[in-house]
């Protein structure tokens, strides 16, 4: 088992590339295993911020949307806005931390207002 180079925050020969930056140019890994890592030196004794690095030229085009694809995702998003109390589209995205819309977390304040 052979170790990853390691590359520090900004030093990274060209060919590599995150998985963010293989996004950006409509690429994704395809299978393929991380090929380095970078690493960010932060200050205090922390553990540094590592980021994988990913060959370009093994990288795959991002596989394209179809039709199926499309209506989950517009099932997931339609789900993530649709209030569990009034089962209303709210939106927007219920935010988790209140677990239904803003309406139907604060009634008293939507009738002041």
């Amino acid at each position: 088992m052979s170790t990853l180079p390691v590359f520090r925050w900004h030093l990274a020969p060209d060919g590599y590339a995150t998985r963010r930056q293989l996004r950006a140019r409509d690429l994704r890994p395809g299978g393929q295993d991380v090929a380095a890592q970078l690493e960010r030196p932060r200050r205090r004794g922390r553990p540094p911020l590592v980021a994988y690095l990913y060959r370009v030229d093994l990288a795959k085009p991002v596989r394209p949307m179809t039709a199926g694809r499309w209506r989950a995702h517009a099932a997931m998003m339609r789900a993530r806005r649709t209030c569990p109390e009034c089962h209303r589209d709210a939106g927007y995205v219920i935010p988790p931390t209140l677990g239904m819309c803003v309406t139907c977390a604060y009634p008293e304040e939507q009738r002041a207002a």
